[in-house]
């Protein structure tokens, strides 16, 4: 019985199991490694391409159905788009995710205590400003908006039209040229 089921091509499987869910635990066994390889290219976390592969395997057996062999089109083929495209849509959630919820910079956590006494204290501004002065205008406003002014990472974002990747790289460019003059 095992050798036959073996022989069975990909396509057999996927019909027979819409009949018989217990057979379409043959395909998972057979592609769970090489579908896990593939999502795990994408997200790079192993929870995440674990969610992601039983995502996808749900995905093909709800889909089973509507799938028809075509010319250069195989079973294999199509369940590693299917994981391919759960791997992307994943990954994306995730980005969005880390990206309202950024962590903040260890220098910030150092100063959030006394942030209002910085703020206030009128000699640490003009130290500041001094500083700030040494920056190229682009740099200079959004470290000012970010770190005197407040502003969250977004907000700074839409007020200069830049992605927030770009943003955090400018900051982080701003603050590699503020230690070299102190």
């Amino acid at each position: 019985m095992a050798s036959q089921v073996i022989e069975v091509s990909d396509e057999e499987l996927l019909q027979a199991s819409l009949a018989n869910p217990d057979i379409f635990s043959v395909l998972i066994d057979r592609y769970q490694e090489a579908f896990f390889r593939a999502a795990y290219s994408v997200v790079r976390q192993k929870e995440e391409t674990e969610d992601i592969l039983q995502e996808a395997f749900t995905s093909i057996y709800l889909n089973g159905g509507k799938f028809k062999k075509q010319e250069h089109a195989s079973f294999k083929s199509w369940g590693y788009r299917i994981v391919i495209n759960a791997a992307i849509s994943h990954y994306r959630k995730l980005k969005r995710t880390y990206e309202r919820s950024a962590p903040l910079d260890p220098e910030i956590y150092e100063n959030l205590a006394g942030s209002e006494d910085l703020a206030k204290d009128s000699e640490t501004r003009m130290f500041a400003e001094e500083l700030l002065k040494e920056l190229p205008d682009d740099l200079r406003r959004i470290v000012e908006a970010h770190y005197l002014d407040g502003k969250p990472y977004k907000t700074i974002a839409a007020d200069e039209h830049l992605p927030l990747s770009t943003l955090k790289m400018r900051l982080f460019r701003a603050k590699k040229i503020l230690k070299q003059f102190i």
